[in-house]
Formats: C-alpha cells, structure tokens, sequence
C-alpha cells in the first residue's frame, strides 16, 4: 500500500467513530472538516519513509505515529486560522474551519485533534509499550514550548525575532518529529535523525516564505501576502527572493548528505530530492525581488 492510502485509511479509521460515540453533532462534523480532504501528507509520509527505511518491523506503530502527527499538524493549521493568529479564510481552497463553523467550534475542534493525536499512540501503546511512551514524549516536545509548534506561534508575539529560532520551532519542529518518530516507531536511535527533519523543515518554511511572496491564493489554496500583512519575519523579508531561494536549495542539498545509514537510505534520498523538485518550482516566481 503506498504511503497516501496507509496515512488516509488510518485517519479515516482514527475519526470514523465520533458520530457513534455521542459527539456534538456540529464538533463531530468539524474534525474531520479539519483533516479532509488530504493536504500534502508530507510529515506522515516522510514518518513511514523513515520507519521503512529502518525496517519497519512494527507497521501498526508507525501508522499510529504517521496519524498522530498529522493530526496535530491538522489543529496546528486550525488555530494558525483564527482570527487571534493569521485571520485567514481559506484553507486546502475551502473556507478555514472558524468560517465555516465559527470560532469557538474552530478552537474546540483543534483542541480535540491535538487530544486525539496523544489517545491514538496510547492506544498504540497495548502493543508497544516502550515505543509508544518515547512516541509520545518526542510528539509532545515537538508540539509545545519551549521549542515546539506553540513556541513558533509565540515568537509572532515578540517585537524582536530570531529568524531561525521562529522556522525551528514553527515549521521545522514537526518535520524532526517526523524524522525522529519513524526511527523510533521502528525500534531504532531517533538522534541521528535530528538533522535530516530540521533540514527539510527550515527548506519548508523558506518555499513557504516564497509561495506567500509570489504566489496567488488561487495557487496555494490558502491566503497569500501574510507575512507582509503581519509583519511576520521571513526568509523573503531578510533575503529577497533570490537569496531565499537560493537557501532553500542548499538547504535540501544539504538535508540528502545528512541521511543516516540505513537500509532504504537512496528510497529516502530519492523521496527529499522529490520533494525538493516541488518546493523549488514556483509557477510566479520572478528573477527580482517583488516590489
């Protein structure tokens, strides 16, 4: 089964149940809202990449892990949307969660992915114990402060802003998780794997930098022009758009030469060199800095 069809089954399965168990009937609808139809996968896919190339001896462990993480990484976008954050009316080219089902029902259903993303490697945790605890603790260092996701939104609060300490926590603190929770998920050392997700997180964020600089909501699916409109530090505010991108490039070069040895070590360099094609192909991007 390929990676899109694992990821999606088992987040189908991981929801599947809400209507049954007595939910409110509008927060029932909200939740999966939030993680349908599929975005990019890519934190998941890159987990079970990793889990496969190190063996994958504990499918179900892994899958539990892909699902977890994307279903933080799904309430992470929810509250990035409301009005507090980003005010942003589209996501995945339909209106956020808050427009569609107003802000209270947003904040609620990303609280309950993030609850559920935890209740799912638990239940893991009947098969591998030892491997589901470190799951959680590597899931939950990534999700909060001081370096997680939260500390990312944080840093938007501060008047004076460490550009790489922001992309670390904002964006590239859930790729390491997904490097980290794919060793882990297959019974191996998650620390040689650090490096690899903070390269293709921090070369993530600056082709998001870019995208929002030079693409149209029509492209992304989502509101563009953020970062200049919130004041928000990027790599196209510090770089331009030439030194951003050309970043982004040694970054990604950098992240195939950080791939520990492993067995499927050229199915994991083949995937980032992948996923590099895509970052770096921006359908508007202009030779010049935009005006």
């Amino acid at each position: 089964m390929a990676f899109d069809d694992r990821i999606d089954q088992a987040l189908h399965g991981a929801l599947s149940a809400l209507g049954h168990q007595g939910a409110p009937p509008r927060l029932a609808a909200a939740i999966p809202y939030a993680v349908f139809p599929a975005g990019a996968r890519i934190r998941p896919t890159i987990l079970l990449a990793v889990a496969t190339a190190c063996g994958d001896d504990r499918p179900e462990v892994a899958t539990a892990a892909a699902v977890a993480l994307e279903l933080i990484h799904c309430a992470s976008l929810v509250h990035d949307d409301l009005p507090v954050f980003d005010n942003a009316g589209l996501r995945r080219g339909k209106p956020s969660l808050h427009r569609a089902f107003g802000e209270p029902l947003a904040v609620l259903a990303g609280d309950s992915l993030i609850v559920m993303g935890f209740e799912v490697l638990a239940r893991a945790g009947a098969t591998a114990p030892d491997r589901a605890l470190a799951l959680t603790a590597c899931l939950a260092r990534h999700t909060g402060a001081p370096h997680g996701i939260c500390a990312g939104q944080a840093w938007e609060s501060e008047q004076k802003v460490d550009l790489a300490a922001y992309h670390r926590a904002k964006t590239a603190a859930l790729f390491v998780a997904a490097t980290q929770m794919g060793a882990i998920a297959a019974g191996q050392d998650a620390e040689p794997w650090v490096d690899l997700g903070a390269r293709i997180g921090e070369a993530f964020q600056v082709a998001d930098d870019l995208k929002d600089a030079l693409l149209t909501s029509d492209q992304t699916g989502k509101p563009c022009g953020q970062d200049a409109a919130h004041l928000r530090p990027s790599a196209v505010q510090t770089m331009g758009v030439d030194g951003a991108m050309q970043h982004m490039k040694d970054i990604l070069g950098g992240a195939i030469a950080s791939i520990p040895s492993c067995p499927g070590e050229a199915m994991l360099a083949n995937l980032v060199l992948a996923y590099a094609r895509k970052m770096t192909v921006l359908p508007m991007a202009a030779s010049k800095d935009p005006a």
